[in-house]
């Protein structure tokens, strides 16, 4: 039943379940994996082609493959030898419309100067028909319904009445900007999945079938094994260091949570809690450099800056959210009276090291190649060499032929998620574009708001999260940056805060109710009710809620300040903040809290956030009287057992 409740959620995460091939079809498949997999290795480092034509390649890619492996009927995955009728239909249509854009593209520019013939409108339609069919299969209903919103948007316009109604737009006009332009299905989601998605998406396949993801369970365990409440630690540290190679949160709970969640249920953990810790920490692994979310790509891509640019920014958020997720679940254990595991439990730490210390060779590849200067693209690649070369070292992790293809196919297999939903919000970016309604959108926030930031900001948080609602992270992303991220910038923050604070709050969408995925997940395998495990995912991972505010003000803690000192400052005035929270979210700091201990940590706790000295200053000493009480409710408390002692023994 768990394993029918965890394929379910992973079903919802992808649209559907996918098809596995046997016989001759089976390795047609791999085949098309294989060539699409050199193609775009190729095309991503030496390779020479118009950006359009490339992107028209990827999709085309992207539609076989999503026709042949996702059903069109949610449920009918499971094996076949051969697709169905009407998945030949969609992949033939999808060859006939890629085939002639991709033919008559150079014509359409350079002898017909843009302007276009018939034919043109009827396959830049197919084309966005069976876009259309794909997301629905392979993305799910949530981002499909919103990207058709949009396009009829385009052309029932003119019967909106007020400040959201335009003069709408022809058939022509509309396939034009969304198919024969390059601000609609072709824009910059799909170019940063044909180029960075990809090679990222394969080299986290790459790695994780090296051994990777077993060498980072066991060195978890030799860390935090041990400690008080040890397995959610543990889960802890596995699912932020496997999040940050896969980006996934949903694959990141599957793969790390299969482990982590019976151990701590074992331990002593109540099943919502167990759910929820790995929950939270498995989102964080969108919001943890290096590799973070694919949304991270998109981000630099927006802001014209290096990707380093977008790593440096969310060291110290990550570090606080994973600071502050670990002594939630030490508050916990301590409160709940929880001991680790049993020496006999955890693997040495020397013998984890030797046998798996060289699987960390492409991560200090890839963080070299990136500070040196190098192109995120050529990194991955040269990470994805150094994974196979690395893997070889040792018998026991070495990569054959077999497990090659393997990951080739694993690899092709997940960028097809990611990939229709970059392509399908194109829809929605070209959309904006064409009707101007995120202007539209942002002076109506701006009128609500007053030019207030903190109102602008909290609708753009409930944006975000509701975008989010079972939409992959990047997608709901990708939309607030186009309609909510420039009423932050208009309002006068800093562009690379009013994108972090959208991507976190696209991300965090992972673990909010109604509809998260992450939560639902855990839910499933720790066999407890999935809203609990959502509300106690939130309870948790609060200050993944409270952080993206304090940046929005003050960017500092995004290195993104005068000085790296003062960041570093921030960042640790912030950390003592979030351990203060940490004890107020679980009743547990010094010992047990009453109401006022409660109240002064949490007032404390947010106010050491805040990156300013005076202000930070007083919430340490707000910090400080809590820890003072609590010490003397403690001394008190032993005192007065030591009487009720003494007067049992008199008696």
């Amino acid at each position: 039943m768990m394993q029918e409740n965890t394929k379910e959620i992973m079903d919802l995460e992808d649209g559907g379940g996918q098809v596995n091939y046997v016989g001759i079809m089976g390795k047609i498949v791999l085949g098309i994996a294989v060539v699409w997999t050199i193609f775009q290795l190729y095309m991503s480092s030496y390779g020479i082609m118009d950006a359009i034509k490339f992107r028209a390649w990827h999709l085309g890619f992207l539609l076989v493959l999503g026709f042949i492996l996702y059903p069109a009927k949610k449920g009918k995955g499971g094996t076949r030898t051969r697709p169905t009728i009407f998945d030949f239909v969609c992949i033939a249509l999808t060859i006939v419309s890629m085939g002639y854009f991709l033919l008559t593209y150079d014509v359409f520019v350079r002898e017909r100067y843009g302007v276009n013939v018939g034919t043109d409108y009827l396959m830049g339609g197919i084309a966005m028909g069976l876009l259309f069919e794909a997301s629905r299969r392979v993305v799910g209903n949530g981002l499909t319904i919103i990207a058709a919103i949009f396009l009829f948007y385009n052309f029932f316009g003119g019967y909106i009445p007020g400040t959201f109604g335009h003069n709408g737009f022809s058939p022509e006009r509309v396939i034009t900007v969304m198919f024969w332009g390059g601000q609609g299905i072709f824009g910059t989601a799909l170019a940063v999945s044909a180029t960075y998605i990809f090679v990222f998406v394969m080299f986290g396949a790459f790695l994780k079938n090296s051994g990777f993801s077993d060498f980072i369970n066991d060195l978890a365990l030799t860390i935090a094994g041990r400690t008080s409440g040890g397995p959610a630690k543990v889960s802890i540290l596995a699912s932020g260091l496997m999040g940050m190679m896969s980006g996934s949160a949903v694959g990141n709970v599957v793969t790390t949570g299969a482990v982590t969640i019976p151990l701590m249920k074992k331990t002593g953990y109540q099943p919502k809690f167990a759910a929820a810790v790995e929950a939270v920490a498995s989102t964080g692994g969108l919001l943890a450099p290096p590799i973070m979310g694919a949304a991270a790509f998109i981000m630099a891509e927006f802001l014209g800056v290096p990707y380093t640019t977008i790593i440096l920014a969310a060291i110290i958020p990550a570090i606080l959210y994973y600071a502050t997720l670990f002594m939630v679940v030490h508050f916990e254990a301590k409160r709940l009276g929880l001991s680790g595991l049993s020496k006999e439990n955890i693997p040495n730490a020397l013998k984890v090291l030797k046998e798996g210390g060289h699987l960390l060779i492409p991560l200090i590849v890839l963080m070299g190649a990136l500070f040196t200067g190098v192109t995120p693209l050529f990194a991955a690649i040269w990470a994805l060499a150094a994974t196979v070369l690395a893997s070889w070292i040792r018998k026991s992790t070495r990569m054959g032929i077999r497990t090659i293809l393997a990951s080739i196919e694993e690899g092709a297999r997940g960028a097809i998620n990611v990939g229709i939903a970059c392509a399908i919000v194109g829809i929605v970016v070209g959309t904006i574009t064409l009707t101007s309604i995120g202007l539209t959108v942002g002076n109506n926030v701006i009128n609500m708001a007053g030019e207030n930031v903190l109102i602008a900001a909290l609708l753009t948080m409930v944006i975000s999260v509701f975008l989010g609602m079972g939409v992959p992270a990047t997608a709901a992303y990708i939309i607030v940056a186009a309609i909510s991220v420039p009423i932050l910038v208009n309002m006068g923050v800093p562009a690379l805060a009013a994108h972090m604070f959208a991507f976190y709050y696209a991300a965090l969408s992972s673990i909010t109710p109604p509809v998260a995925l992450a939560s639902y997940a855990a839910a499933g395998i720790a066999r407890a009710d999935a809203t609990k495990v959502s509300f106690e995912s939130m309870r948790i991972g609060a200050i993944g809620f409270i952080l993206p505010f304090f940046f929005l003000f003050n960017p500092v803690l995004l290195f993104d300040g005068d000085s790296v000192g003062a960041s570093i400052f921030a960042g640790t005035t912030a950390l003592i903040g979030g351990i203060a929270l940490s004890g107020f979210l679980t009743g547990w700091f010094v010992g047990k809290l009453n109401w006022l201990d409660r109240s002064l940590l949490m007032v404390g706790g947010l106010l050491m956030i805040y990156p300013d000295l005076m202000i930070s200053a007083i919430g340490l000493a707000v910090i400080i009287v809590s820890i003072l009480l609590q010490m003397r409710n403690v001394n008190v408390k032993n005192l007065l057992a030591k009487e009720k002692l003494s007067g049992g023994e008199k008696a």
